[in-house]
C-alpha cells in the first residue's frame, strides 16, 4: 500500500482514500457511515453523499453514556432527514466490566453495532470520522505509555472487524480543515461535551501537548502519521516473521523450536501466537518473565506457570500453553 499524499478538502481526501485503499466499490454497493453528529463525521458524510449519491447509509450508535447522547440522536434523525439518507440507530449498553475503560467499552460496542447494522443493510464497508488531530493524540498517548509498535502505528487506514471492512479516509486531514468545509456549506453539528473533560488523558493531551507541539513543529501532524505508517509497516513485517517462525515452532510453540530463535524472535512469536489465539496482551514485565522461564526449561520436569493478561501460559509436554480467565 502507497503512503498517504496530502490532501486539501473532505472530498479529495476520500478520493484518494478510496484509490489507494478501497479502489473498487461494486456499482449499486452500498457505503454507510458512522455518524454521530459531531463535525468530523458530519464532514465524512457530506464527502460520502458527493461521491456516492443515494448509495450513502448513516449509522448511529447510541452509548446511553451521557445525558447529551439524546440530543445526538435527535440532531442525526433531523440531519438525515432534511438530506435525505437512510439511517439506521442502534442503542447499546457500554457499561466498562472492572480493569475495563469505559472508552474501551464504548468503542467495542460501537464497532460491533456498526458492523451488525451495515451488514443487514447491504452495506460494503463502515467509514470512520477520524482526522489527523485525532491520528497525533493517539501516536502521544501511546509514547506516553511506553507502547511497542503496534501501539505506535496509532490507527490504521482500513482494517476488518466483526466481518466488516472499516475504513478512516481523514488521517492526512486537519480538524480545522473539516470544520471549515462544513461553515462553507453552513453545516451544524453537535458538540461533545466530554471532549472537554480533562479526566480523560486524551483530552489533556489535545489541551495542552499539542498546542505545544504546534507552536514549536506547525507540521507536526503530517511528521506524526508518517512515523506511524513506518511502525505500522514495521509491524506487518514483523507479524509477517512470526507467522513463518510459528510454521517452525508449531502452534502452540515447542520449548524446543522457541530455544532455537534468538531472544527477540522468540518475543516476537509469543506476541503472535498469545494475540492470535488467545487475544492475550503481555505486558514487557510478563515477557522478559516468560523468555526467562523459556530458556530455563531445559528438563522434563521443570514447570511454567506464569500470569499473562488475564490468564496463564503453562507449559504441557514440549509446548506452552495459554489458559484463558475463567
Amino acid at each position: 500500500m502507497r503512503p498517504a499524499l496530502p490532501a486539501t478538502s473532505p472530498c479529495e481526501a476520500l478520493s484518494r482514500w478510496c484509490e489507494r485503499v478501497l479502489p473498487y466499490i461494486a456499482p449499486g454497493a452500498r457505503v454507510a457511515v458512522a455518524f454521530s453528529g459531531g463535525a468530523d463525521s458530519s464532514a465524512l458524510l457530506l464527502a460520502a453523499m458527493a461521491r456516492w449519491p443515494v448509495r450513502v447509509l448513516a449509522l448511529h450508535v447510541h452509548h446511553g453514556l451521557q445525558a447529551a447522547a439524546d440530543d445526538f440522536e435527535s440532531h442525526a434523525r433531523a440531519t438525515c432527514e432534511r438530506l435525505g439518507l437512510p439511517l439506521q440507530v442502534r442503542r447499546v449498553q457500554a457499561r466498562h466490566e472492572p480493569g475495563q475503560s469505559p472508552e474501551d467499552a464504548a468503542r467495542l460496542s460501537r464497532y460491533s453495532a456498526l458492523a451488525e447494522m451495515a451488514s443487514a443493510s447491504g452495506a460494503v464497508c463502515v467509514l470512520l470520522g477520524q482526522h489527523g488531530d485525532d491520528q497525533a493524540e493517539t501516536l502521544l498517548l501511546a509514547l506516553s505509555r511506553g507502547a511497542g509498535l503496534p501501539g505506535l502505528a496509532a490507527m490504521p487506514e482500513r482494517f476488518e472487524r466483526h466481518g466488516m471492512v472499516f475504513g478512516r479516509p481523514f488521517l492526512g486531514l486537519a480538524a480545522t480543515v473539516l470544520r471549515e468545509y462544513l461553515a462553507v456549506r453552513g453545516e451544524s453539528f453537535v458538540e461533545d461535551p466530554s471532549n472537554t473533560d480533562t479526566r480523560y488523558t486524551r483530552n489533556r493531551i489535545r489541551a495542552v501537548l499539542v498546542p505545544a507541539w504546534q507552536a514549536c513543529f506547525p507540521g507536526f501532524r503530517t511528521v506524526l502519521a508518517r512515523s506511524a505508517r513506518h511502525a505500522a509497516q514495521a509491524q506487518a513485517l514483523l507479524d509477517d516473521l512470526a507467522r513463518m517462525d510459528l510454521e517452525c515452532t508449531g502452534v502452540p510453540p515447542t520449548l524446543s523450536g522457541l530455544q532455537s530463535l534468538s531472544r527477540e524472535r522468540q518475543a516476537n512469536v509469543l506476541r503472535h501466537w498469545l494475540g492470535q489465539q488467545a487475544g492475550a496482551v503481555p505486558s514487557t514485565a510478563q515477557m522478559d518473565a516468560l523468555l526467562v522461564q523459556v530458556a530455563a526449561c531445559t528438563t522434563r520436569g521443570h514447570r511454567i506457570h506464569l500470569k499473562v493478561a488475564d490468564g496463564f501460559v503453562t507449559r504441557a509436554g514440549p509446548a506452552l500453553a495459554y489458559t484463558p480467565p475463567i
